[in-house]
C-alpha cells in the first residue's frame, strides 16, 4: 500500500479552494450563493476525532504485543488495513472539503460588512481547521499502522532471501 502523499493532499486543496471561489464569484454574481452549513465543521471534527482514537488504540495494541505483555490482545493486518485506506480516503475527501470551504471563506471575506455572510466565513474556516485536524490523523493513523522496515534485507551483509 503506498503512502499518502501531502504534496497530493496540498494539491487538492489548492485547486478546490482556486475552483470554488470561482465557483463562488460566478454564484453570487447570478444569485444568491448557497450559505456555509454549520455542521460542516462538527462533522469533520467528529471524523478527526474517530481517527485520532483508532491511531492511538492500535498503537497501544502494537506497543503492547511488540513488548509480548500477557493477555494483549494482537492486531489484526486486516484490520489496520483497512483503517489505513480509511484514514487515507477522509484525508483525500478532507482536503477537497477543506479546500471548497477555504474557497468560499475567501470569497466571503468581501462580504463580512453582513451578519449572515460573516457567521457563514466562520463556519466556513472552522470547516477548513476541521479539515486540515482529519489530515493530521490520517497522516498520524498511517504511521502508526505502518509496518517496520525488514531489517535483514537491507543488511549489507545479508543473504538473500529465497
Amino acid at each position: 500500500m503506498k503512502e499518502l502523499r501531502i504534496r497530493v493532499l496540498v494539491g487538492v486543496f489548492v485547486v478546490a479552494g482556486v475552483l470554488s471561489w470561482a465557483g463562488a464569484r460566478l454564484w453570487n454574481a447570478i444569485g444568491t450563493l448557497p450559505s456555509v452549513p454549520l455542521a460542516a465543521p462538527i462533522v469533520l471534527a467528529l471524523i478527526a476525532v474517530v481517527l485520532a482514537a483508532t491511531a492511538l488504540s492500535l498503537r497501544a495494541r502494537l506497543k503492547a504485543q511488540r513488548e509480548r505483555r500477557p493477555g494483549a490482545k494482537g492486531v489484526d493486518p486486516l484490520m489496520a488495513a483497512r483503517a489505513v485506506v480509511f484514514g487515507q480516503a477522509s484525508a483525500l475527501v478532507a482536503a477537497l472539503v477543506a479546500g471548497m470551504y477555504g474557497g468560499t471563506g475567501v470569497f466571503l471575506l468581501e462580504l463580512l460588512d453582513l451578519p449572515t455572510r460573516r457567521d457563514q466565513a466562520i463556519y466556513a474556516g472552522f470547516s477548513v481547521l476541521a479539515g486540515i485536524a482529519v489530515v493530521v490523523a490520517a497522516l498520524f493513523l498511517e504511521r502508526v499502522c505502518k509496518l517496520p522496515d525488514d531489517e535483514d534485507q537491507n543488511h549489507p551483509g545479508a543473504e538473500p532471501a529465497a
